[in-house]
């Protein structure tokens, strides 16, 4: 027979945050939820505190184990992970494994062959939601990273604790964090209903990271207070990877330089820069309703319309209708190219950026496919002609 464990703080603090993480769901959290496990202290302490919160709202919990296929011996870890699981109560267990490939390096190339398969598993079993084990540790790593790479207030603003799939399943950004666009949302069926909530309708599931406020130290020190015995990554202790050094040696650094709570204030500051970010995403939303026009092949912005609204708002609206038309996602450098045929127009000739070419015409700046691949150079800067 299982002993029950005692209700230590580290175990309580954990439950309370899964238990505030599955009532955000509202009227969507009905049936099934699945946890994403590792095996890890923080997926591990997640589980163990879905299996024991779920069924207290009414609902079922299982979970997920990905294999990567990328270390030797993985198979074995996924399948204790898959056995912890099921010692949890948590039922349906699936193992998926993945192939990863190369784009966008090794983390990148992990996390996207994660998520499909998280993303497949969700809608075959037809889960309202899976739950990620991200810790504040990871939100303050993640800002860092965001910061020394210039990311803007995107990556500034970290993870956020709810993000709703597509149709398809697949990650989309959460609905507080970018308000329902009309045009960018018409593929996957939002509207503005789901705006600023927790719920979005149309959504297959969503992602939830309820652990964001949560220490590394207390999942570790929850899986001790359990019984539970989590698998270490060594991958995580591998200075090849820039997450973990700023986690083993930048984020240590700065604690004995500036002093304790560096990691707590970066998470603050993820918090806060979501608020902005939702905020300036809500206005440029609403600008780029009243501005955009469809046009042939495109569609068209209005000169005078960019030109009154201060930069970070016409910066938003030219992204926005780029990313909503055409699937493309514009790097600072590249918004800025187009953003000069407004604010510094001298007759310039179309501007060319990958896939797509913008050219203003009178009072409209026309966005157009690259017909055979033309306009998609190597830089990754605008090439504009003069």
């Amino acid at each position: 027979m299982t002993t029950r464990p005692r209700l230590s703080p580290a175990i309580a603090d954990v439950r309370r945050a899964v238990r505030g993480a599955l009532a955000s769901l509202g009227s969507s959290g009905e049936g099934l939820v699945l946890v994403a496990l590792s095996g890890g202290p923080d997926s591990l302490a997640l589980a163990a505190a879905t299996a024991f919160e779920a069924p207290r709202a009414g609902l079922r919990a299982g979970a997920v184990v990905v294999d990567h296929g990328l270390q030797a011996g993985s198979a074995d870890v996924a399948a204790r992970a898959a056995e912890q699981a099921r010692e949890l109560g948590l039922d349906p267990v699936v193992v998926r494994r993945v192939e990863v490939g190369a784009e966008g390096g090794p983390e990148a190339a992990a996390r996207t062959a994660r998520y499909a398969a998280l993303a497949d598993a969700a809608v075959e079993l037809g889960a309202s939601a899976v739950l990620l084990g991200h810790t504040l540790d990871d939100q303050a790593e993640t800002v860092l990273l965001g910061l020394a790479r210039g990311s803007g207030s995107a990556s500034l603003s970290g993870m956020a604790p709810v993000s709703w799939s597509d149709r398809d399943g697949y990650l989309r950004p959460d609905a507080a964090n970018a308000p329902a666009r009309q045009e960018a949302n018409a593929a996957s069926g939002r509207n503005r209903e789901g705006e600023g909530s927790a719920t979005a309708p149309d959504a297959r599931f969503a992602y939830l990271r309820p652990l964001l406020g949560i220490r590394r130290a207390t999942t570790l020190q929850f899986c001790v207070d359990s019984g539970l015995e989590p698998w270490h990554d060594p991958q995580n202790g591998d200075p090849a990877f820039a997450r973990v050094r700023v986690r083993e040696t930048i984020l240590p650094m700065l604690e004995a330089e500036l002093g304790p709570g560096i990691a707590e204030a970066l998470a603050r500051t993820a918090e806060q820069s979501r608020e902005d970010s939702e905020a300036l995403d809500h206005f440029a939303d609403e600008q780029a309703e009243e501005l955009a026009e469809h046009a042939e092949a495109g569609l068209s912005l209005s000169v005078k319309g960019l030109e009154h609204n201060p930069a970070a708002l016409r910066q938003r609206i030219i992204r926005l209708a780029v990313a909503s038309e055409f699937g493309v996602s514009l790097s600072r450098a590249q918004t800025l190219e187009v953003a000069r045929l407004v604010t510094d127009w001298h007759g310039q000739g179309e501007l060319h950026l990958p896939g797509i070419r913008v050219v203003r015409q009178g009072a409209l700046l026309v966005f157009s496919a690259a017909g055979g691949g033309q306009g998609r150079g190597s830089s990754n800067e605008g090439t504009p002609r003069a």
